[in-house]
């Protein structure tokens, strides 16, 4: 009974610091400062150096934590990333995230071999952690701001964000084993393109597996294609392993191959793992907090900072300006794509990583435990400052504008495989033929229905005699072949050219 009893003690702890971190995100919004800054906050407060309401110190169980953390939101991330947008940018933005990542964590390791007087190993081992842009930070800031960016930067920042992480994590990775076992630098040019390579096919090949699977299988609960969800998860990032690719690229790929398929229950499960990159997201915040040792900090505080100014204001530039030569973004955009390296979770997992591994030697240990808290202020700071004033300088250099806020509809619809129907979405334009007519004379074929209108933020449901205005957002079931010859009812010729 004294074992259930502390199980239960330790369970509803996690419960009570769980909704702590998620209800500190309407705090943050209140007192105006990042919600990821306040979920950190939370767990210093609970760790063994705030109230001491929670020891946590084992950094084995924290790699496991922060390693399915950061797949989950990879995968998260690119099934929301639409192919349509992120082909736009494929050739600037891979280029970005692979040279560029390389590019900043050279840059960034030989400054830390100065600064810290470090073994150049160690120094690279720093940079390798810190080099990459988080997809989570990148995606919660353009979900939350009210202001949008123009044309192209919103996909190249996201797309950029959810692919650096494997090359972060492979050079993190590679120079723990160079300083670990003496594997030769040299090696890095044959296993880099294998190991992302492998790792890009095993996520390409399950993730088009998973989709003929959902829509071939009939399961008597609903719930259970979400099951299918998570344990595509696990299947994609060990298997690649296995093969001896990188598990967080075929995460991320396996992501965007299923976020642009269609098959059934695809809309629910999105949500479903939406819902999933949050909470570990929050766990890998809290954990953060918990390993922090306060006491540690102040020694390390003004290397942390300078280190952070290093990045921001020389590494990521000299990174991203040489890399975007001949992109067709103009100097103010690669401007913005630089101050855009926001560091979050995926640098607080990697720092994780040689605390780990030269936990039991006591010449390394002192090491990796200033990189841990050296990224504790790299990622403190670009939250607070690039965080908060990234979508400024969106609008100082004009290259945003007002984000348009659609409100959830009252009815949402699911593919179940029972309906061919898709739910479509035609925003009117001044332009439109449709304008001014009533929906009746409109000559829409007979499984064509238009089951509601989003007129000035507010839902109405159409009657035949609605009469279509401008800015209406038309929600619309029909089926896909019959799309081709609705949308001349409804665009004009300027905007079906531009589709």
């Amino acid at each position: 009974m004294d074992v259930i009893q502390g199980i239960t003690y330790t369970y509803a702890f996690y419960a009570l610091l769980l909704f702590l971190g998620i209800f500190a995100s309407k705090i943050a919004s209140w007192v105006k400062i990042p919600t990821l800054l306040m979920i950190l906050i939370v767990g210093i407060l609970a760790g063994s150096t705030g109230l001491e309401c929670f020891k946590f110190d084992s950094f084995e169980d924290a790699v496991q934590l922060g390693t399915l953390g950061l797949a989950f939101i990879l995968f998260s991330g690119g099934y929301d990333t639409s192919w349509k947008s992120m082909k736009k940018v494929l050739v600037p933005g891979t280029i970005l995230a692979t040279l560029g990542v390389l590019l900043t964590a050279v840059l960034t390791g030989v400054f830390a071999t100065w600064l810290l007087g470090w073994d150049w190993r160690y120094g690279l081992l720093l940079g390798s952690v810190v080099s990459s842009t988080d997809a989570a930070a990148v995606f919660s800031l353009f979900r939350s701001e009210s202001t949008a960016l123009k044309g192209n930067l919103r996909p190249l920042l996201e797309y950029e964000s959810g692919s650096n992480d494997p090359m972060a994590t492979f050079l993190t990775l590679f120079m723990i084993s160079m300083i670990t076992t003496e594997v030769s630098i040299w090696s890095i040019f044959y296993m880099l393109p294998l190991r992302i390579g492998v790792g890009a096919l095993v996520g390409l090949m399950v993730g088009y597996a998973v989709k003929k699977l959902m829509n071939a299988v009939k399961l008597d609960y609903d719930g259970l294609y979400y099951v299918i969800g998570i344990g595509t998860v696990f299947l994609c990032f060990s298997l690649s392993d296995i093969c001896m690719g990188n598990s967080f690229m075929a995460v991320y790929v396996c992501g965007v191959t299923l976020g642009n398929s269609r098959f059934i229950y695809k809309h629910g499960l999105g949500r479903f793992h939406d819902g999933i990159a949050w909470l570990m997201q929050v766990a890998l915040f809290l954990t953060l907090g918990l390993l922090l040792n306060l006491n540690e900090l102040p020694t390390i505080a003004v290397s942390g900072t300078i280190l952070f100014l290093f990045i921001s204001f020389l590494a990521r530039p000299l990174s991203v300006f040489p890399l975007m030569i001949g992109s067709g973004f103009k100097l103010r955009e690669q401007l913005l794509v630089s101050w855009g390296g926001i560091r979050g979770a995926a640098p607080i997992v990697l720092s994780i990583f040689p605390c780990l591994a030269f936990q039991e030697d006591p010449a390394l240990m002192p090491i990796a435990r200033d990189i841990f808290n050296i990224v504790f202020f790299v990622v403190i700071w670009s939250i607070l400052l690039q965080g908060k004033s990234l979508m400024v300088l969106a609008r100082w250099l004009k290259l945003g504008k007002a984000a348009k806020t659609k409100p959830r509809p009252p009815l949402e619809f699911e593919e179940t495989g029972i309906s061919n129907s898709r739910m479509y979405e035609i925003t009117i334009g001044e332009k439109s033929p449709a304008v001014g007519m009533a929906i009746k004379d409109i000559l829409l074929p007979e499984n064509v229905l238009i089951y509601l209108i989003r007129r000035d933020g507010v839902f109405i449901l159409p009657r035949g005699g609605t009469i279509i205005q401008v800015e209406d957002e038309l929600l619309m079931m029909m089926e896909p072949h019959l799309a081709p010859t609705i949308e001349p009812l409804f665009l004009s010729k300027i905007e079906m050219a531009t589709r």
